[in-house]
């Protein structure tokens, strides 16, 4: 494997606060910023837990789907949504056992021993994962307000904060390091959580499209972080690559029941865990490296960076949909049918096509990152960028070259769900 054409200045464990000029020396007790020096887990070990999560998940769902009937947590068609069959929305439980249980598996591994031995910190973040979950979950069964889902968020973004998962370093690219102080190290970590978790729950408007474009990111982010720790640029007991292989695991077992047509939405509480998933993996990495880099690859060496670049596709649809809502002067929570799937759809893309280019736009992303971060070299700019160009005339042009897609009328959507509803709840009680 050829090294990237980088090179790397140690600097002492030194504080910039972000609150003045002073230094003061990071003590031995405070949270850990990650070194070398010990065996990493194989690649087969995090394949394993991949595995375990996928198979514990996949197994588990059919389970959830009949108790989110029973529960009451069932999405029926309304003008809000594209589905026109009323659908269990619990999967989110289905999730949370997934990550419970290749967590349990890793902590029994020799491999991951050095990674387990923090931990408050690994505890805090299936804690954070059953708080988050459960707020999404209360949401699904009766929904909640804009404001009691946020101070939930937050409560579990705090929950990672106080048992030491958080953003201590912030690295913007050019620019010297940037050591946070404990209040703001606190403040960032919660706003992170916070964008992360609300960034997938705004992308899952169509069936597999937050699955799959979570397990597409989280699985870039996994090499992203197995390659920092193979030139020791964090240490190998850093969680952030443990926490990305169980997030790509649980996406690929939900994945079968939830791409269309789908038997379970994985609903807010499966999207909150995600979001809140894919935030701990990315601070695990991007908040805690110490090295400094230069040379051609420095800004793909960024790694606070590198998730905004991978999850491009839902945090711009997030950000459009803030921009939009208060150009119209309404809450930035509302809902809306506004969203990048729902303009795929209107201009003529079936369910399926809608959700495949999101995809497609989410690994050219992540190729974008992958490469130069393997080879040191930005040649592939000029291919990636024609590929973006070829997949924006697809996206724009392809509707034309084919027949549209028929909107289903207001009252055609209120006879579907008058018929469905009760039939879906009588059918699964009979199974």
């Amino acid at each position: 494997m050829t090294m990237p054409a980088w090179s790397v200045r140690s600097k002492p464990m030194w504080r910039n606060s972000v609150l003045g000029s002073a230094h003061t020396p990071i003590s031995g007790n405070e949270r850990r910023i990650e070194v070398a020096g010990v065996p990493a887990p194989s690649l087969s070990a995090y394949l394993l837990v991949a595995a375990v999560a996928a198979v514990v998940t996949f197994a588990v769902t059919p389970l959830v789907r009949r108790l989110s009937v029973r529960l009451g947590a069932v999405a029926a068609p309304d003008e809000r949504h594209v589905h026109t069959v009323a659908t269990p929305r619990g999967g989110g439980a289905a999730m949370l056992v997934g990550v419970v249980g290749a967590f349990c598996v890793a902590a029994l591994m020799d491999d991951f021993s050095d990674v387990m031995s923090a931990r408050t910190e690994m505890l805090g973040v299936v804690v954070a994962a059953a708080v988050i979950w459960s707020v999404g979950f209360v949401d699904d069964v009766r929904e909640i307000s804009a404001p009691a889902k946020v101070a939930g968020m937050v409560l579990a973004g705090g929950v990672l904060s106080m048992t030491g998962v958080s953003i201590l370093v912030f690295r913007v690219p050019f620019f010297d390091l940037l050591f946070l102080s404990a209040d703001w190290s606190a403040l960032v970590t919660v706003l992170w959580v916070l964008g992360m978790a609300t960034a997938v729950n705004l992308i899952d408007g169509l069936d597999g499209l937050a699955g799959g474009t979570v397990a597409i990111a989280s699985g870039t982010f996994l090499l992203y972080a197995l390659r920092l720790s193979d030139a020791d640029v964090i240490g190998p007991n850093n969680p952030g690559a443990l926490w990305a292989c169980i997030t790509l695991g649980v996406c690929v077992g939900f994945l079968p029941h939830n791409v269309h047509p789908a038997r379970i939405f994985m609903g807010d509480g499966g999207a909150l865990l995600l979001g809140l998933l894919m935030a701990v993996s990315t601070m695990s990495v991007g908040g805690r490296t110490t090295q400094e880099f230069s040379g051609q690859a420095f800004f793909f060496f960024a790694p606070i960076f590198i998730p905004l670049v991978i999850l491009g596709v839902p945090i711009l649809d997030t950000l459009f949909a803030i921009v939009r809502r208060a150009a119209r002067g309404g809450a930035v929570h509302a809902a809306d049918k506004e969203h990048l799937h729902h303009q795929l759809m209107r201009i003529g893309h079936g369910h399926g096509r809608a959700v495949l280019i999101l995809w497609m736009w989410t690994a050219l992303l992540s190729a974008f990152v992958l490469y130069p971060t393997y080879t040191g070299k930005g040649d592939a700019v000029v291919p990636i960028g024609i590929a973006a160009f070829a997949l924006a005339l697809y996206t724009v042009l392809h509707p034309r070259w084919g027949p549209g897609v028929t909107e289903v009328d207001e009252t055609e959507l209120e006879a579907l769900k008058a018929s469905t509803n009760g039939r879906l709840k009588s059918s699964l009680r009979r199974r």
